[in-house]
């Protein structure tokens, strides 16, 4: 039985791959391989844009374009792929959060201000006898998702001339060099941003050195599933369904035929707490959502 599972799962995965759009038919490297992995041709290191392997000097423009064709119709695609689902994640990541009053966040990745704007939501409901100002900075590497978020803040209302006692930046940093000093803030928060960077390790290093002592790193992050047989459905959904959604829905294939292999290609769980843990994070956990479609990540500088 499992014999032939195997054997359908690996004719499928090859079928998927034979009809991917020549530009993508690369090759997957091993599952969870960290990024800077390889030498090119050239002598410079490689590493993956989902299937495919780049230079890491080209990657950071590809991912920069991806974000800009999609940066409008980002999050009508959210609700599609996961079906709404991505509200409840990022509602119980805010809320495992805790926000507290007089808390300062760095939201990295957060252009759309889906989490940020979860944050000060949280905050508004919860007393502040004292009237401590609380403060968020939206950071992002790509201004189109930023003119996107603060665009929706307008809308909302929350910016910080209509926030009582809290305030509101949006800052376009890299997250691998961020332009803050050191221990600048106790929160850092990065949702669905992570598996994008160049260099996951330099992401964590610098999340660290800007956190406070006693500060918390969260990341959450879309994941593997624990059990093979919900993966293999899970897997059919992605590869088969979401591309042809994101042709039908914005008029990009390309785009999400790379969102969904950055997927398979970011480390398990385990792997990539222990990647935190090497960071210098202390206290580090994670929590599968969804059967493990997404997990939390948390770790504290103590």
């Amino acid at each position: 039985m499992q014999s032939s599972r195997s054997t359908r799962l690996l004719y499928l995965t090859r079928r998927l791959l034979q009809h991917r759009p020549a530009s993508q038919k690369a090759a997957p490297a091993a599952e969870g391989a960290p990024a800077g992995s390889g030498t090119g041709s050239s002598g410079e290191q490689t590493t993956h844009f989902g299937f495919q392997t780049v230079r890491e000097s080209e990657k950071e423009q590809k991912v920069h374009e991806v974000f800009e064709q999609v940066a409008k119709s980002y999050d009508l695609m959210n609700d599609a792929m996961s079906m709404g689902i991505h509200r409840l994640w990022k509602d119980i990541f805010v809320e495992r959060l805790g926000p507290t009053h007089g808390m300062k966040l760095l939201d990295m990745a957060g252009g759309t201000g889906d989490i940020s704007f979860r944050y000060l939501k949280y905050l508004a409901n919860q007393p502040n006898p004292t009237k401590r100002i609380s403060h968020v900075t939206v950071s992002d590497i790509n201004q189109h998702m930023l003119d996107v978020g603060e665009e929706r803040a307008r809308r909302l209302g929350l910016t910080s001339d209509r926030l009582p006692n809290s305030s509101v930046a949006w800052k376009c940093a890299d997250a691998e060099k961020l332009p803050f000093q050191d221990e600048s803030f106790n929160a850092y928060t990065i949702a669905f941003g992570i598996r994008n960077c160049t260099h996951v390790d330099k992401v964590l290093s610098e999340a660290y050195r800007v956190l406070q002592p006693g500060g918390r790193f969260m990341c959450l992050e879309f994941s593997h599933l624990t059990n093979e047989t919900m993966q293999w459905l899970y897997d059919q959904y992605s590869f088969q369904v979401i591309p042809p959604m994101g042709q039908l829905l914005a008029g990009q294939w390309q785009a999400y035929q790379y969102l969904v292999e950055s997927i398979r290609r970011f480390p398990k769980q385990e792997q990539f707490k222990q990647m935190i843990q090497q960071a210098g994070f202390d206290h580090v956990s994670y929590e599968n959502l969804t059967f493990g479609v997404v997990s939390i990540h948390s770790g504290f500088k103590l």
